[in-house]
């Protein structure tokens, strides 16, 4: 059976680079208190984009680098689209790869 790990990893950095596209990508980082949320995705103290870059990426990035066990499910795209809806940036790559990070991880 062929490795998750490696695909996640191409994932994560195509996910990285379609922020880095829509200008969604920030230079700096939150305060420690934003990143410090218990609410699910940081709502009430991040943006989507902000969660991705400094909540979702490292995390996932780390459990790829160690290959501790993923999680089954995500369901990021979902939230994507909700925070996305309205929005005239052109997110549908953006949408697209959540969709495959979602699957890939629901197919182990």
């Amino acid at each position: 059976m062929k490795s998750i790990y490696p695909d996640i990893a191409t994932l994560l950095l195509e996910l990285e680079a379609e922020l880095r596209v829509l200008s969604l990508w920030d230079a700096e980082p939150p305060s420690p208190a934003a990143l410090a949320s218990t609410e699910p995705f940081c709502v009430d103290t991040l943006t989507l984009p902000q969660w991705l870059q400094f909540v979702f990426l490292p995390r996932m990035s780390q459990m790829v680098e160690l290959e501790i066990p993923l999680p089954h499910a995500c369901g990021i795209a979902p939230m994507a689209e909700e925070f996305f809806r309205g929005s005239e940036l052109p997110v549908a790559a953006l949408t697209r790869k959540l969709e495959e990070i979602d699957t890939r991880l629901a197919r182990g």
